[in-house]
């Protein structure tokens, strides 16, 4: 299987947004600044950068603000054109005292300017509300976020893990006040986890644009021939501290259905993560995968699902379908 390149590497708009990302990105959540060395991740971000990989995701929470320090001394040290690659940040867990958690308009400009300083950019091109904030009024979120883009401090806005019917209203109040609206959302996608991307979602596509840029498309690592064997560590799910983690992607007997998709992955001649992954790239309302990598060799290996896409024929899809057994039923109205 060739080698993705910049060349060979495709890019979607970020639903109806002019903004172009790459099919295939990547994030750094639970590696950077904690489980990998700074010098891997300068690896993994060269190697990605190299095959045409325009997007770098991050998170305030991510190890408590080192993985975006991490990740900001990368982009200092390789000087890429700033017009060449896309970087986010989202705001929500900041710490532990009054103000320092949620989506006020006090925590969301401090967060933000946090972020620039430790990624050390003049601008965000994305910035997430983490999760749906009750505690305080969306509207003011809402004018929060219009005032870092009219700053230029944030290029696009938009919601990660919020319901179809929060993101409305955030949509809403931006169309009441003639303000920018929410652009994407960031939600869990993968084999196991499907109905929010492709049921509750599925009209604010058409009806406001919305791009998605989608995490966990290996369930976490489920979808691997690790856990395939008896002797599995289950290595990130037995992490302290991701016990929720290891309950919901454990849950519905996985482990027999990653066994009865282990053959069709042969039968393609691929891995079963190229698998799961190229699956997530199939959905067209997908903007871009965020991919998680402990080493190079591992996301070398994840970034050829992209070659994987023509293999996924109706009659292959059909066979995963059947697998899965967990087709979401769309609802008739």
């Amino acid at each position: 299987m060739a080698t993705i390149t910049p060349d060979s590497m495709t890019y979607r708009r970020l639903g109806s947004a002019g903004v172009q990302v790459s099919v295939l990105s990547l994030g750094s959540w639970l590696t950077f600044g904690s489980q990998i060395a700074n010098e891997t991740a300068e690896e993994l971000m060269k190697t990605a950068y190299d095959a045409g990989v325009n997007f770098f995701d991050n998170a305030e929470a991510y190890a408590h603000g080192r993985s975006e320090i991490v990740m900001g001394e990368i982009l200092q040290k390789m000087q890429w054109d700033r017009s060449t690659y896309l970087v986010s940040s989202k705001v929500y867990w900041g710490g532990e005292k009054p103000n320092q958690i949620g989506l006020s308009r006090k925590r969301v400009v401090e967060a933000c300017n946090a972020a620039l300083k430790r990624l050390q950019v003049e601008y965000l091109d994305f910035y997430f509300c983490h999760r749906p904030d009750k505690n305080t009024p969306i509207e003011e979120t809402v004018w929060a976020m219009n005032i870092l883009i009219q700053q230029g401090k944030v290029l696009y806005w938009g919601t990660s893990e919020w319901s179809a019917q929060e993101i409305m209203e955030a949509y809403s109040v931006a169309r009441q006040y003639n303000l920018i609206p929410p652009q994407m959302e960031q939600p869990q996608y993968n084999m196991f986890h499907r109905e929010r991307v492709e049921v509750e979602y599925r009209h604010l596509y058409s009806r406001i644009g919305l791009g998605i840029t989608t995490w966990s498309p290996l369930a976490s690592g489920l979808i691997s021939e690790k856990y395939l064997g008896e002797a599995s560590a289950f290595a990130r799910l037995n992490r302290p501290g991701l016990e929720w983690l290891k309950e919901t992607v454990m849950k519905n007997n996985a482990l027999e259905t990653i066994k009865h998709l282990a053959p069709i992955a042969k039968d393609l001649g691929v891995t079963l993560p190229q698998l799961g992954i190229a699956w997530c790239l199939a959905n067209p309302d997908v903007s871009t995968v965020i991919l998680g990598a402990t080493s190079v060799e591992q996301l070398r290996e994840n970034l050829q699902s992209l070659k994987v896409l023509p293999s996924l024929t109706p009659e292959t899809r059909a066979r995963i379908e059947a697998v899965l057994g967990n087709t979401p039923a769309i609802p008739q109205y």
